[in-house]
């Protein structure tokens, strides 16, 4: 398969004009009602206030950003620009500016993700979902969307995880209750009753990330008076393996034996991790 191009370098690269007319990408206008929706949307949530006040620009200053189609039977499919699209739409405008890209599915898909990203125009459950697709349908490696999106691939891992989290806590992410970094903090506790627990002491008390970190910690067992102290050595072992592995690591030693415990997020992520631990050529 081609290698492609990663996209991650923001949209300066895909949109201004001086830059898509020295790419032989000129803005051209078609007909509104030409531009099909984009199959690959990865947003879900349209805030309604704010696309309010983008019809409210467009009604004072025009269609300043170009939307990204390409050419399908029937018309021109969207690929990014949703947002403008709809407002346009309200506002009865005609003709949309448009930048034609003479891309396939992945590609589409690639742009509009990209495009949401730059924009920080996606909550983190929509990212997650828009990695998972890749991976189910287009058979992207959690690498590979690493470098589509220039995120490193930890980032990548840790976003795909909040799917693992109860549907109630992730819309709590969704309505921006909780940050990604609370989600992930509240991944670490054992038991859905405990994860929802956590989550509603977060919210009603305004707790910060590190807050939360502190309460998802597992609570061992002491007596009063005396303090835990991990091997230091131990310590550096798991962040060795951590950055190898690019996953959760945690090794528990006695006095004769042990047990390493590798945490992986998805049937695609254990099979990262054990081709990165098997021999080569096996």
């Amino acid at each position: 398969m081609e290698k492609r191009k990663a996209l991650g370098k923001g949209l300066q690269a895909l949109i201004p004009e001086a830059e898509t007319k020295q790419q032989g990408e000129a803005v051209t206008y078609i007909n509104v009602g030409e531009v099909l929706p984009n199959r690959y949307q990865p947003r879900e949530d349209f805030n309604e206030e704010k696309l309010n006040e983008l019809i409210a620009s467009i009604r004072e200053k025009g269609v300043v950003q170009p939307l990204l189609v390409r050419r399908v039977e029937g018309g021109f499919e969207l690929i990014a620009g949703e947002r403008r699209l709809r407002a346009m739409k309200k506002l009865g405008v005609e003709k949309a500016p448009v930048i034609l890209k003479n891309v396939d599915d992945v590609g589409a898909i690639e742009l509009s993700l990209v495009e949401n990203i730059q924009r920080e125009e996606l909550n983190p459950i929509e990212e997650a979902h828009a990695y998972k697709r890749l991976m189910e349908e287009f058979g992207f490696t959690q690498e590979r969307i690493a470098q589509t999106i220039g995120k490193d691939r930890t980032s990548v891992t840790n976003t795909l995880r909040l799917l693992s989290l109860p549907l109630e806590i992730q819309r709590c992410v969704v309505q921006g209750q909780i940050s990604s970094g609370h989600a992930r903090a509240i991944l670490s506790v054992k038991g859905l009753q405990q994860r929802l627990n956590l989550c509603k002491k977060v919210i009603k008390k305004g707790l910060s990330v590190r807050e939360t970190e502190a309460l998802a910690r597992p609570q061992l067992k002491r007596r009063p008076g005396t303090k835990i102290i991990k091997d230091q050595h131990l310590v550096k072992q798991e962040e060795i393996l951590q950055n190898i592995l690019a996953t959760k690591v945690r090794i528990h030693h006695s006095k004769k034996r042990g047990k390493i415990i590798i945490e992986y997020y998805s049937s695609e992520d254990l099979d990262r991790i054990i081709n990165k631990i098997k021999p080569s050529g096996q």
